[in-house]
């Protein structure tokens, strides 16, 4: 990371017309029919070639029409809750369509790499192979709680480093990543730096978007799968600068968000009494959670958490476990074969009867192992 600061944004030699691949520099972006007229009201839209008689459904009259492919009125809600400007957000079919359209416009294949950090969440690096791009590890610390490795991260990057991805808080382990950190690294890297919020809101920890316009490089993920309970939906969120919300409009797919998720979407983000409501019982139960299975004896460690999810460390064979688990009808997911997570469960936070269910089965397991 160059460590010379002559950059009067706070940021350390970035410039981001240096780093979009040229051929995307040359793309002539496809302009829907509605890009310009779908707020149009009393119109007769006869542009889009759809069949105006609508679906043969009675009950649905707008669905014959082609989404807003600019999702104003989503976008509007999401600025008023996270007080961002609707300009700086970009809206996905999902975070993975983000992490796509991000390679596509920063890493050239077989030239550029990123740079990750695992244990962490899969698609970045699936992404990266995808599209032919280097994805170079770095581990996190586990004797530091898995906190990022700097020393190692300052001598790995060089000229040919686009993108580091971050996630926190993170996935699969839980854990908040320190923000002095976050910051130092998007501060010193003239790259692309993508931090993934999707479990803010279940942090103590404050989302790094209110500062968005100190970071020019910095795009922030976050989704309304998690808290928010719409991961049927597929909505991913980017909070980035202007320039970079243009990119990624330029790009991406004309209709990448159906009607249907957006109107329901719209719909949720007005219901902020149930979200808080169900973000307090989640929180709640995690608190239960966690206090209960250290109890259990088969469990070495309950790593904390700063999500809806917690990383359980099993004494025995946590392949064993889980195949015990399904047996019963309970699908938590095996992490013992990621690095430095070894004999681990990534269990979700459920309501208290599967809580409660789920806790009696590893009890009566527990027993089971304990008698063996």
């Amino acid at each position: 990371m160059n460590t010379n600061n002559n950059s009067s944004n706070n940021c350390y030699n970035f410039d981001l017309n240096s780093l979009i691949r040229d051929n995307i520099f040359n793309v002539d972006p496809y302009l829907s029919a509605r890009t310009e007229h779908y707020q149009e009201k009393n119109s007769i839209f006869l542009d889009a070639n759809e069949n105006s008689f609508g679906p043969p459904l009675s009950f649905l009259n707008s669905y014959h029409r082609y989404p807003d492919p600019l999702h104003k009125k989503l976008k509007k809600k999401i600025s008023e809750l996270k007080n961002i400007s609707s300009s700086k957000i970009f809206l996905g079919n999902g975070s993975d369509e983000i992490i796509d359209l991000i390679y596509r416009i920063f890493s050239r294949p077989e030239i550029d790499h990123a740079i990750i950090f695992p244990p962490t969440y899969g698609m970045y690096e699936v992404s990266g192979r995808i599209h032919g791009v280097d994805v170079i590890k770095v581990p996190l610390l586990i004797e530091n709680k898995y906190q990022l490795n700097l020393g190692k991260i300052e001598k790995i990057v060089n000229i040919y480093s686009k993108i580091i991805f971050i996630c926190s808080p993170n996935n699969p382990t839980g854990n908040d990543i320190k923000r002095k950190d976050i910051e130092d690294i998007t501060k010193k890297f003239s790259g692309i730096v993508v931090l993934d919020e999707a479990y803010i809101d279940f942090s103590n920890q404050e989302s790094l978007s209110i500062e968005i316009d100190k970071y020019p490089n910095l795009i922030i993920i976050q989704t309304l799968s998690k808290s928010w309970g719409l991961a049927g939906l597929r909505i991913g969120i980017a909070i980035a600068s202007k320039e970079i919300i243009q990119w990624m409009n330029k790009i991406k797919h004309p209709y990448n968000i159906s009607f249907l998720s957006q109107e329901i979407a719209i719909k949720a983000l007005e219901n902020k009494d149930l979200f808080f409501y169900h973000l307090k019982n989640i929180l709640s139960e995690r608190k239960y959670m966690e206090k209960t299975l250290k109890k259990i004896p088969i469990i070495q460690k309950v790593y904390p958490s700063s999500t809806n999810f917690l990383l359980v460390k099993i004494n025995f064979s946590s392949k064993n476990l889980y195949q015990y688990l399904m047996e019963k009808k309970i699908f938590v997911r095996d992490r013992s074969k990621i690095i430095l997570c070894n004999n681990c469960l990534r269990i979700t936070i459920g309501t208290h009867e599967e809580n409660e269910y789920l806790i009696n089965q590893i009890k009566k397991y527990s027993i089971q192992k304990i008698k063996m």
